[in-house]
């Protein structure tokens, strides 16, 4: 799944080329793609022609497109949806879901989709934040992440610190890969509880979780396959930076012991197990 760095460096894409663009024509390919648009896919390409996109904003793993209204169109990439700007008659992408032409230019914009968990949808005055992502927490590259609050937050849960990582009402952004390898750098178990972690423990975990998100979003995110490029179909490349995640049996850099993949939560944890060594501390009781 794409996670912030991956989603920003597609939002960068969108700004440069569609910003300014007036909406000619919508044409939706396959209904699943809106279907959390309370109307028809009929009802959403009526509903967007017409409209001229002034912005294009991020929340964690979300995106909206501002219009020169009060609303925004909602998006959500899920495991493997794309924004492609090609040009007008080029032949579409595998697995294009919905096409969007644009007065007076010769782009177009596609969303492609392959296994279509992801969607898009009008979001009635939304154009400063859809309500529809209320519930998504500031990400840890935003002016509004307060470090020491959000670990005061964080030492509240119960839960092992990579569970509370991937929670986006805690903290929006992190997924599998860049938690894996925050973790790496602080040297912790994915399984150590949070609540049994000091504050200023918590602390220099985020700040590792910054850098390396700083680091992904510089390298244009991580693409292990096609499911993941950016608008102009172009890779991500710090996957060549990886410390653990994807590396099962490779020597770990800092130490040379063996990565080691372990099951977590229907996926997949990478560590180091000397560096990374199984907690012993608990919770304080409660």
């Amino acid at each position: 799944m794409p996670e912030l760095p991956e989603v920003e460096t597609i939002r960068a894409g969108l700004e440069r080329l569609v910003v300014g663009k007036r909406i000619a024509e919508v044409s939706v390919h396959h209904p699943r793609s809106v279907r959390r648009h309370p109307g028809t896919p009929a009802d959403f390409a009526r509903a967007l022609a017409g409209r001229t996109i002034v912005g294009i904003s991020r929340r964690g793993k979300y995106l909206w497109f501002a219009f020169d209204d009060s609303d925004a169109m909602l998006a959500h990439l899920g495991m493997s949806g794309q924004f492609r700007v090609d040009c007008a008659g080029e032949a579409p992408p595998p697995n294009t879901r919905v096409e969007f032409s644009f007065e007076l230019s010769d782009i177009v914009l596609r969303f492609v989709d392959q296994r279509m968990f992801g969607g898009l949808s009008l979001s009635a005055g939304g154009v400063l934040g859809p309500p529809e992502i209320a519930h998504i927490a500031p990400d840890l590259l935003s002016q509004e992440v307060d470090l020491d609050g959000l670990a005061a937050k964080i030492g509240g849960k119960r839960s092992g610190i990579k569970r509370v990582l991937l929670d986006q009402s805690v903290v929006s952004g992190i997924g599998n890969i860049y938690a894996d390898e925050t973790l790496w750098r602080a040297r912790l178990h994915y399984g150590h509880p949070a609540c049994a972690l000091p504050a200023g423990r918590i602390v220099e975990l985020l700040e590792h979780a910054q850098g390396v998100l700083r680091e992904a979003l510089a390298a244009g995110g991580t693409s292990f396959d096609a499911l993941y490029v950016g608008v102009a179909g172009e890779a991500g490349y710090f996957e060549r930076s990886l410390a653990v995640y994807g590396r099962e049996g490779l020597p770990c850099p800092r130490c040379a012991a063996a990565i080691v993949r372990e099951p977590f939560m229907g996926r997949s944890s990478f560590r180091c197990p000397k560096c990374q060594p199984h907690y012993r501390q608990q919770c304080p009781a409660q």
